[in-house]
């Protein structure tokens, strides 16, 4: 395919970009920034200027955009639409775009075909790369410039394929002598020599030269000694000038650069060109091609180790960006600053453990019987809801259980607050289910204590949760939730800590105590209570002291007075009314609720 190649005012302002095939139907935008291709260096350029319609016939026909601020020139004069044939160009402010006839430089018959195959009238010379970083260069003013703006320029590229971009061109008008550019995906070809190799992306210093050929050994050798190899074809070093075989008549070298990390495995940078003009030593004797070509390799091994660390680093954010949809951001900082295996090796640990449940589902099923991808959007939705304040507040999604979660706080590190931030959660979680259309309400249930987590399964699966004691009393308070009409449900050793902090925010209310299902011990649970309303009432502050009051009556035994004080509160309190239906049903003495499944 043909190519389009922007040249700027100054030699680094410069980019080739491969033209897409007309069949995919696809038009690119040229602007300033945020288009398919950036011009950064050129503020007469608009944020979209042109689009490129590729046609069929290898031309491209080009329009400027309605918004485009400044004009189009093409043939010295200011054009709104044309069509740019192979070598034609068109001029915005001071870039210079010219369609570069195609080329096969990325055809692999040409990469089969390349001189040099047989290492017939080749001298090879190997730099070591360490060696080489340690030398100093010989005309260090002439990198120096780009050497300052090389991090810049290529960290500040938005995608891979950019970076590719900037890299040749970098490697193009910093090495004089050369004539391409190439970078190479090869990783198979240490292994099959017949193995195909990859043009990440090209460029040459001609609008019309087609593409270098390239030595498949020379890219082979590099890759195996894994050091930078320098071919000179005959004709182009003084013991082979008898030899008729060259690579090309433009072409008197290659050299080959691999990029030594996993992020870019199997990738080469590959250069060719022609001798430079003859320097010579301080004895007046000429230097070798290898030493004249000391500066560029050392340059493209600097470029391509910049590269290889920025691809290294953007691996890592990618893989830690997908890590965030299995891992709370609690534990991605705890796993960026240490051993991942030790950091989610199961251990005990105090935690403060969360189960939120969703109200209304079995109706909402039934009603939408006929609309289930609709009603697993809204429950996503809800479900959502509980991730996001659990997460916000420092918290670890440990399980999904239908249409409930599970959250808990205190691993892997250790939280002082582990409590407060649970309990803040909880409230979160409560008020954007009042405030919300998403037609839910939720039951929590809070507990605090020893467990065990990290990543717990088997070696077939496992995942990051928790275990133990703690986790199921949390879930018995959930379901007690239910029954008692209060939204959210806590523990004694949960209130304890909400108590001891001191914390006016957090409005609690003692329930009962019961003994849930499967514990031979009772637990004194008590109510958080928020700012949002529950029903259409306000859970008051007279009400908690005139409920508390009810309820130590009822533990001390007297049943009848109990009954006469709950008998006094609001009928739409539903603690009140659970307390009510004890008494009536004479299932309890009056200390400890028994609570089955």
């Amino acid at each position: 395919m043909a190519d389009l190649i922007a040249q700027g005012p100054q030699n680094y302002h410069r980019w080739r970009r491969e033209i897409p095939d007309a069949t995919t139907g696809r038009d690119l935008v040229i602007g300033r920034s945020d288009a398919d291709w950036n011009v950064p260096w050129d503020p007469m350029i608009s944020r979209a200027h042109v689009r490129l319609i590729p046609q069929a016939d290898g031309r491209i026909e080009i329009m400027a955009v309605a918004s485009a601020r400044n004009p189009v020139y093409h043939q010295g004069r200011h054009a709104l639409r044309f069509v740019l044939v192979p070598g034609d160009h068109f001029v915005i402010g001071k870039t210079t775009f010219t369609l570069a006839a195609a080329t096969s430089n990325r055809s692999p018959e040409r990469l089969r075909d390349a001189a040099g195959e047989e290492g017939l009238g080749v001298t090879e010379n190997v730099f070591d790369h360490v060696a080489l970083r340690r030398k100093h260069f010989r005309d260090v003013n002439s990198r120096i410039d780009v050497l300052t703006r090389l991090p810049d320029l290529i960290a500040s590229s938005d995608s891979d394929q950019e970076l590719l971009v900037r890299v040749t061109s970098v490697l193009l008008q910093s090495t004089p002598s050369a004539e391409a550019v190439s970078i190479l995906s090869a990783a198979e070809l240490k292994t099959d020599p017949d193995a195909p190799i990859e043009v990440l992306h090209y460029d040459n210093r001609s609008a019309t030269l087609g593409g270098s050929p390239i030595s498949r050994r020379l890219v082979k050798r590099s890759m195996e000694k894994r050091e930078s190899i320098l071919n000179v074809w005959a004709g182009g070093d003084s013991q082979y000038t008898t030899s008729a075989f060259t690579a090309r008549e433009d072409v008197d070298w290659a050299y080959c650069v691999p990029l030594r990390t996993e992020a870019c495995h199997g990738w080469v940078i590959y250069i060719t060109g022609k001798l430079p003009d003859t320097e010579t030593t301080g004895s007046g004797k000429p230097l070798d091609v290898s030493e004249q070509l000391h500066d560029d390799v050392k340059f493209a091994e600097l470029v391509g180790t910049t590269m290889a660390s920025l691809q290294q680093s953007r691996q890592l954010q990618r893989r830690q960006a997908a890590m965030r949809n299995f891992f709370a951001p609690v534990v991605m900082r705890a796993l960026a600053g240490g051993d991942t295996a030790k950091v989610l090796q199961p251990r005990e640990a105090d935690l403060t453990v969360m189960f939120c449940d969703l109200r209304g589902f079995s109706r909402r099923s039934e009603q939408d019987s006929q609309k289930l991808l609709q009603l697993l959007s809204d429950v996503s939705d809800a479900l959502g809801v509980m991730t996001k304040h659990i997460l916000g507040y420092d918290g670890v999604i440990g399980d999904f259980h239908g249409d409930a979660s599970m959250g808990f706080w205190g691993w892997p590190l250790a939280q002082d607050q582990s409590i407060l931030q649970a309990a803040s959660a909880a409230l979160a979680i409560q008020a954007e289910y009042h405030r919300s259309d998403l037609g839910f309400r939720c039951g929590i249930g809070l507990a605090h204590g020893r467990a065990v987590a990290g990543q717990i399964g088997t070696k077939d699966q496992v995942k990051v949760t928790a275990f133990g004691p703690v986790v199921n009393l949390s879930s018995r308070l959930e379901s007690m939730s239910k029954r008692f009409g209060a939204e959210i449900i806590l523990d004694e050793a949960t209130r304890a800590g909400i108590v001891a902090s001191g914390q006016q925010q957090f409005k609690l209310r003692r329930l009962a105590k019961v003994r849930p299902a499967g514990f031979t011990s009772p637990v004194e649970i008590s109510e958080l209570i928020g700012e949002a309303a529950i029903g259409t009432h306000q859970v008051t502050d007279a009400l908690i002291a005139d409920y508390e009051a009810a309820l130590d009556l009822f533990c001390g035994g007297d049943l009848d007075a109990a009954l006469k004080q709950f008998r006094s509160l609001p009928t739409w309190d539903g603690p009140t009314q659970m307390m009510v239906k004890q008494i009536l049903s004479g299932d309890s003495d009056g200390e400890v609720i028994e609570l089955p499944k």
